[in-house]
């Protein structure tokens, strides 16, 4: 699921493969999704790519209304073609306000494209500077729609994303999966503290680490602010 991903190996438990921290952490995207949704629920994907978190929510609710969001071109067309009829696409960035900004997309390594340079774990990033439309989420998502869950891979841009969907998110109160991590958050001058009480007392939502979402085990704001500074993880999940 993620663009902040290392490239570190884990063992996957009882099976004895190695895999990547990115595959690990999409094992328990998945769990989060299949456990929050029901087969009518409504979800929202910012960030799509190329729509594997997509393709776990149209299979855990494929009854339900889909959102997706991805700025770039030819990963808006691409997903447009695949998903005809399945999903509403948007071809645009999401945070806090309207604007057109300039978009960093790293044509060799797409997955580390976003509104402002960071940290690439990539040799000799190739990027091109586009234009983007850049709105709010809670302009675009109609209110009689109840969303169950978001998924927010933004590339550091979490929090404007998070302040620009404030009332649907305090109106629906969903599951959110979302990254926050040095190396990323800290380019688009993310407070940790801030982004935690935000969640937590502007919108009513709890926060734990998204490999122990399954216990519900709630981060405080201090261990959430070690967490981010101590960079010991970044995928959390947000829920009622």
């Amino acid at each position: 699921m993620s663009r902040l991903r290392q490239t570190a190996k884990y063992i996957l438990d009882n099976l004895g493969i190695a895999i990547t921290q990115n595959q690990r952490y999409d094992k328990y995207t998945r769990q989060v999704i299949e456990s929050a949704v029901t087969e009518n629920s409504n979800c929202i994907d910012v960030g799509c790519h190329k729509g594997e978190i997509l393709d776990i929510m149209l299979k855990y609710a494929p009854k339900g209304k889909h959102f997706c969001f991805e700025p770039i071109p030819y990963l808006f067309k691409d997903l447009e073609a695949k998903y005809s009829g399945k999903a509403k696409f948007y071809n645009l960035a999401l945070s806090d306000s309207e604007d057109v900004l300039s978009f960093n997309w790293v044509k060799n390594a797409p997955a580390y494209s976003g509104l402002r340079r960071r940290k690439y774990d990539v040799a000799n990033p190739d990027i091109e500077e586009i234009k983007v439309d850049v709105k709010r989420l809670d302009d675009l998502i109609p209110p009689d729609v109840k969303i169950d869950l978001i998924k927010i891979d933004v590339e550091g841009a979490e929090f404007g994303v998070i302040k620009g969907a404030e009332q649907t998110l305090k109106r629906c109160k969903p599951v959110m999966v979302f990254e926050c991590g040095l190396g990323a958050s800290e380019f688009y001058g993310t407070n940790p503290a801030e982004l935690y009480n935000f969640i937590t007392q502007k919108c009513g939502l709890n926060i734990s680490l998204l490999t122990e979402y399954a216990s519900r085990k709630k981060l405080s704001e201090t261990n959430f602010v070690a967490v981010y500074t101590q960079n010991k993880d970044y995928a959390f999940v947000a829920f009622p």
